[in-house]
């Protein structure tokens, strides 16, 4: 397991393959999925599966799991993945348990995502991309640093997108 960034209060790091369940279950909250794209629990599963697939290949991009670093609980997952197919541009994305909203802890994550994005020279912006009503995401991905740019189309859908240059 491989430790990605730490902050005062998380641990983001690789999924370990028998926290399957854990990662399922907080996509079973209505609220914590209202701003998320739909996914049935096979394409969570094989989203997962994926994610512990590539840890082999890349740590600059992945999917990881958010933990307090005082208690070990799970907070939610994170992400940064190649932002429409330009390895150049990253996209920073997240979810977390309803118990740890407006405690900054989103914007913490964020922050430390951006670090770790930018420790490599070859990226020169990293993105953050909210529908339109996820207001406080948006003011999660401003905390953060990013600037909110025009809005922009994907699969159809009008998204708000923040960005942050090197």
């Amino acid at each position: 397991m491989h430790i990605i960034a730490q902050t005062l209060r998380l641990i983001i790091r690789e999924f370990l393959p028998e926290e399957q369940g854990t990662y399922l279950h907080h996509f079973t909250d209505e609220e914590v999925c209202l701003y998320l794209p739909k996914r049935t629990t096979d394409e969570r599963m094989n989203i997962f599966q994926t994610a512990l697939a590539n840890y082999e290949n890349s740590k600059l991009t992945g999917i990881w799991g958010m933990f307090n670093k005082k208690t070990g609980e799970f907070i939610g997952s994170c992400l940064l993945r190649p932002f429409n197919g330009d390895p150049k541009i990253l996209e920073v994305g997240y979810s977390m348990d309803k118990k740890y909203w407006g405690q900054g802890i989103g914007t913490e994550m964020a922050e430390a995502m951006i670090t770790h994005g930018f420790s490599d020279i070859n990226i020169d912006e990293i993105v953050g991309v909210t529908v339109l009503e996820n207001i406080s995401s948006q003011r999660v991905l401003e905390k953060a640093g990013l600037k909110r740019a025009d809005n922009f189309f994907r699969d159809g859908l009008e998204l708000a997108i923040f960005k942050k240059p090197r």
